[in-house]
């Protein structure tokens, strides 16, 4: 008896019976709808190429009405939010190496009085462009805000100084990145992206892969602890990330002449821990998951939020203070600050300590989380 080309009860059925393995699957149908929903919310709310309120510091040696007044209007611009008032040229740089601040704007001795007499003072803003999206707007405002910032307190005897150009000479100094090349930011970052996205995906199959085969039962039975265990299947993987790192390194000073300013011993060390807190987080995807495909998943939503939040792909303080605090939890975050600063600024062991010691109390947590998930795994 041969059975119709085309049945609509064999296709209900086969689509009842994708339902009901969907509804098992939990964790893929939860990617499957979580995914799309942090895509919205990050590119709808988060993300932001044209940052707002960015930290300025204000060395101000001539304390005039003039000075104040142009510091009122680059904060009315809202592009710029003063934070800080250095009370020398080392803590201003310190403040801008470190990252405290965007943009340092230092007023000279005498400013406002070489201003009346008409002979046109310098003004200097100083601005870290290791990210030149990041400053960009803020940086074309500061032309329009040069003509207009003195017009009100430009009057009666003063009117005279009040042209269409600007009564004082407004210099913009792009520090560590002067051509404002994208080259010098993204190469850098995409040390720790690379990173990431290798070292999470690869280790979280590590026990889901010996699940799978059945290998499992055997490390069960063989005298291995689990932090053995554990740095037997890590440890391979840090070899693989510093064969990575060599391979950008020499690609971004011979291929993109991205500068490095900084020694390759913090770099080497900072590497160390992230790679490490990479693998531990993979490793405990893969405790959690069941399937290879569990793990990729888990893998895949945990990478996107990081090249999204961690300032690689968008300016950092261009997100609303939320974004940025999902994104301090990241350890390709404090990553990027680091190899950045290494390799832009000339950064050492005290200008990136912070950045540093996040990773290493990530590193801690996250090896803890895994060897607890891994003795459940046994259990």
């Amino acid at each position: 008896m041969s059975r119709p080309a085309f049945s609509p009860a064999r296709l209900w059925a086969m689509m009842v019976k994708e339902f009901i393995q969907m509804r098992r699957d939990r964790l893929t149908f939860a990617m499957m709808v979580g995914i799309p929903l942090m895509q919205l919310i990050l590119f709808g709310f988060a993300i932001n190429s044209d940052p707002r309120h960015l930290p300025t510091a204000v060395l101000d040696a001539d304390h005039g009405p003039e000075g104040r007044a142009i510091i009122a209007a680059m904060e009315a611009s809202r592009y710029f939010s003063v934070i800080a008032a250095p009370d020398s040229d080392a803590e201003a740089d310190m403040m801008l190496k470190t990252g405290q601040v965007q943009f340092v704007v230092r007023i000279p001795a005498g400013f406002s009085r070489q201003l009346q007499r008409g002979d046109r003072p310098a003004l200097l803003v100083e601005a870290d462009a290791t990210d030149p999206a990041a400053t960009s707007g803020a940086v074309a405002t500061l032309n329009v805000l040069g003509q207009n910032a003195l017009t009100p307190d430009l009057t009666g005897p003063l009117a005279s100084l009040a042209p269409r150009a600007a009564p004082f000479d407004l210099r913009v100094h792009r520090r560590y990145n002067p051509e404002a090349s994208t080259q010098y930011n993204i190469v850098p970052g995409l040390m720790g992206v690379v990173l990431t996205m290798t070292m999470v995906m690869m280790t979280a199959l590590a026990v889901t892969r010996e699940r799978e085969r059945g290998t499992l039962e055997t490390l069960l039975v063989m005298p291995l602890r689990p932090a053995e265990v554990m740095l037997g299947k890590i440890i391979p993987y840090i070899a693989v990330g510093y064969l990575q790192i060599a391979i950008i390194l020499l690609a971004a000073r011979w291929v993109f002449a991205v500068p490095l300013l900084g020694g390759l011993g913090l770099l080497t060390g900072a590497s160390i821990l992230f790679i490490a807190a990479n693998l531990a987080i993979g490793y405990t995807f893969s405790t959690i998951a069941r399937t290879q495909m569990q793990a990729m998943q888990m893998g895949f939503f945990y990478f996107l939020p990081s090249i999204l939040l961690s300032g690689f792909m968008f300016p950092f303080r261009g997100m609303p203070v939320w974004a940025q605090g999902l994104g301090e939890i990241l350890p390709l975050t404090h990553f990027l600050r680091i190899i950045r600063g290494v390799m832009l600024k000339g950064n050492g062991i005290s200008e990136s300590a912070q950045e540093l010691l996040i990773l290493a109390v990530t590193l801690l947590v996250t090896t803890l989380i895994a060897l607890r998930r891994y003795r459940q795994t046994l259990d």
